[in-house]
């Protein structure tokens, strides 16, 4: 589509005799798709449909502290924010105040330059600033800085090719029907031509405000200030969005500064009652108070508001873009309240019921978990038909690859083996919370103990994976520690069950609050910003998942994991059984999880062997497609298509295969490509595999045994690990973890054992690891690796856990 062009030369003295802006009209089809005027939108994210927008900015946001002249880094910051806007097809308007502060300084300096020169010449800078200077009236200091103040806007915005218009109005204007009209009718020309008017009250012949004339009935506002203006504004102009900024983070409670004041959110009408409210700013005529009946006023006409900070040096420069974006920022005004508690009251009622669930005695709490697994089977049809709804919506939209809807589905052996696990955490939480870890003697008659306490409100958020939510829901029982969940909305229908009865558990000891679901449009960043109310976070999900949320986390500390680019290597002195069962039980049992093999590594020898020839025969039976990696692709004719990257987490029936010469190629090969979560060895050479178990820098290195070992039933620790990428450690999600010690000695605590039998592992004989955090930084002072190895012997299978070497008497 052409766009018509018009230029418009404009003479500012300003160090360039000439400005040139560019006028376009604009197109329908740039602008974002609106709504039809009449009703506000109900949630935050709406707000990117907002197509006209008018923002406010409060004589605190463009002054300087001594109310001497305009704060031109905040300004310049704001206007780029505004013409970004502009540009990508919005309607943008701005209520600005500035110009009594422009003309107090012009005034001031004019004042000064009017004194004795030889005074000004010769005195020294104290004594000029000194001076005694007359009392400035607001009228002439607005008159004369009008014309410095719109030059500025339009200078700033030139810099962006987006032109300006001033337009100065006084309460009359909306009183008279005709003038009303006209500048109506002006407003939506200048925005037709994409050009950003500028308007503000003409203070220079503006009689003084009436006392207690703010609202004068439904559809009329007096224009008493820039609040009332930007309102009275915004509604005139069916704007979708008044954004007014100030100097203060939105609307409390009470005043910002005293003890119990608490930032707003979402305010509605009818809650004036709840609000005390302050003195009014340093500078301007209006408040608290004002800016919110405007708000009410501008709301009950159809435009949207948010009240947010315009000062602060860190959020100012993406302050307008990111409340466009619908990011949690200043306070909103909705009409619509919502049915269920805010994601603010949720985290307290289950902070506050959490501390409930730490006093229960132990077995109360293993009454919880156990009456949880009870459910999960007994109502295993209403679960089933619930995860049903979620994967065919997954199925018809088609948006979910084949590994996350295995992820996203349910089937009644996931939920007996999830029971099972359940009644597994039941027991081992017999002796969690309060446990004394290390007893002191300081002095005569004085002891010092350090204990296991809860940690406080986990949040844990998790990806199409509804399976977590009872399992995450049960070790925050165990552990005492209260929960917060989040997941993905591909599994709405079955975390809902899921939670209902996790609640319903929950009730039987009154502390059914103590786990809560986040469903409203909270957005996982807004989530991490509550670092006053939420101890730590833990994702589950993707690795891009877990780096979104370090990133948004600023004040909590975050648990996340690395991904799972798992090693199977086969060695030439391999079993051709063990072989043949260990790929594919690491491969085939369950692809799309994070333990399962992802790359194949051969031993050159093996090569053209009835080894090699079973091994690829198997995976095509299993239907799993290779990827030959670069020297695997060199030996073969016709080879598979070639691996895209050695680092690659599949996720599904498919593997990378590779070529190495021998065991300690194969150690610098998983160093380099893998993530230091679990990897494998296949042989019979015993020095081969103590070589390949201590060379090996992984969280799990096993020695003939399936990958899919790496699991927290096997380990009898619960469902959950998580393996840190950068230190590569073992950190188990689960009882062990879930707490923080009364006092802290040192971060990690270390108990030695070596368990060879067959079965399930009590937490007792399993290497225990404590974390505590200081705010976000936890130190890990002893890497821990598990090494699960497999002896073939004349006795049997024997099964051997190895960890650090233990201490002498030990």
């Amino acid at each position: 589509m052409l766009l018509q062009r018009l230029t418009l030369c404009s003479r500012i003295q300003l160090g360039s005799p000439r400005h040139v802006c560019r006028l376009l009209t604009r197109p329908l089809t740039q602008a974002p798709q609106g709504r039809a005027h009449g009703s506000s939108f109900a949630h935050r994210g709406e707000l990117r449909q907002a197509k006209r927008i008018v923002v406010k900015l409060g004589s605190a946001v463009v002054t300087r502290g001594d109310e001497c002249g305009l704060a031109l880094g905040r300004l310049a910051s704001i206007v780029e924010q505004v013409a970004m806007l502009q540009n990508q097809g919005r309607e943008m308007m701005i209520v600005t105040s500035g110009a009594v502060a422009f003309g107090k300084q012009r005034l001031r300096h004019e004042i000064l330059l009017s004194q004795s020169v030889r005074q000004a010449l010769h005195s020294g800078h104290n004594q000029l600033k000194d001076m005694s200077l007359p009392v400035l009236e607001a009228r002439a200091c607005a008159a004369a800085g009008q014309s410095g103040l719109m030059a500025l806007y339009e200078a700033m915005f030139t810099q962006y090719s987006t032109c300006t218009a001033q337009v100065l109005v006084t309460n009359l204007d909306f009183h008279d029907d005709q003038k009303r009209q006209n500048l109506n009718s002006t407003l939506q020309e200048l925005l037709r031509m994409n050009i950003v008017p500028i308007i503000n009250t003409n203070d220079a012949v503006v009689p003084p405000p009436e006392p207690n004339s703010d609202l004068q009935g439904v559809n009329v506002i007096s224009i008493k200030d820039n609040d009332s203006l930007a309102a009275r504004l915004a509604v005139e102009m069916k704007a979708d969005l008044l954004i007014a900024l100030s100097d203060v983070e939105g609307l409390y409670n009470s005043p910002p500064g005293t003890d119990d004041a608490k930032l707003i959110d979402i305010f509605y009408p009818g809650d004036q009652q709840s609000i005390t409210y302050g003195t009014k700013s340093r500078v301007g005529i209006g408040g608290m108070e004002a800016k919110v009946k405007a708000a009410l006023w501008a709301l009950q006409g159809g435009t949207s508001v948010v009240i947010a900070n315009g000062t602060h040096p860190k959020v100012t420069g993406h302050v307008i873009t990111d409340i466009v974006e619908g990011k949690k920022v200043g306070t909103f005004f909705s009409e619509i309240k919502p049915a269920g508690p805010t994601v603010e009251q949720q985290t307290e009622m289950a902070r506050n019921s959490g501390r409930t669930l730490a006093s229960l005695h132990p077995d109360q709490r293993s009454e919880i978990i156990c009456n949880l697994a009870e459910l999960l089977t007994e109502r295993k049809d209403e679960i089933l038909a619930a995860n049903k709804m979620d994967m065919d919506l997954a199925v018809n939209a088609g948006h979910l690859p084949p590994a996350m809807l295995k992820r996203l589905s349910l089937s009644p052996a996931k939920l007996n083996s999830l029971a099972i696990g359940l009644r597994q955490i039941a027991v081992a939480a017999q002796d969690s919370v309060g446990r004394v870890l290390r007893r002191t003697r300081v002095a005569h008659n004085l002891e010092l103990e350090q204990i296991t306490v809860p940690i406080g409100v986990l949040l844990v958020i998790f990806e199409a994976r509804p399976d977590c939510l009872p399992q995450v829901g049960a070790l925050a029982i165990a552990s005492g520690n209260a929960l917060l969940l989040k997941g993905g909305k591909e599994a709405a229908n079955t975390n809902r069950v899921l939670h209902q009865l996790t609640q319903e558990a929950l009730s039987m000891h009154g502390v059914r609050e103590a786990v809560q679901l986040v469903s409203t449009r909270e957005e996982v960043e807004d989530l991490c910003r509550l670092d006053k109310m939420i101890d730590l976070i833990i994702p589950r999900g993707s690795s891009q998942l877990v780096r979104d949320i370090q990133r948004a986390a600023k004040g909590i500390p975050v648990l996340g994991h690395s991904e799972g680019i798992c090693h199977v290597y086969v060695d030439s002195d391999a079993s051709i059984d063990k072989v043949i069962k260990i790929v594919r039980d690491s491969k085939c049992d369950y692809p799309a999880a994070c333990n399962a093999m992802e790359t194949l590594l051969i031993h050159r020898d093996i090569l053209r062997t009835p080894l090699f020839d079973q091994i690829i025969d198997m995976l095509r039976t299993e239907r799993v497609k290779i990827h030959a990696g670069p020297r695997f692709a060199s030996y073969l004719t016709f080879s598979p298509s070639e691996a895209k990257s050695l680092r690659i987490e599949y996720g599904d029936l498919e593997c990378c295969m590779e070529v190495v010469d021998s065991m300690h190629e194969a150690v610098d090969h998983i160093h380099k490509y893998g993530s230091s979560h679990t990897d494998v060895i296949i042989t019979e050479n015993e020095d081969t595999a103590e070589q390949f178990l201590q060379q090996l820098d992984s969280a799990c290195v096993f020695w003939n045994a399936s990958s899919r070992f790496a699991d927290g039933y096997r380990f009898g620790l619960g469902m959950l690990w998580f393996y840190h990428h950068i230190i590569c450690f073992l950190v188990p999600f689960s009882l062990c973890f879930l707490f923080t010690t009364a006092c802290i000695f040192l971060p990690i605590f270390i108990c030695y054992c070596l368990s060879r039998q067959l079965q399930a592992f009590s937490p007792h004989d399993i290497l225990f690891t404590f974390l505590s955090f200081s705010h976000h930084l936890w130190l890990c002072l002893q890497e821990q690796r598990l090494v699960l190895a497999r002896h073939v012997s004349m006795h049997g299978a024997l099964w051997a856990w190895r960890g650090c070497s233990p201490p002498s008497g030990s």
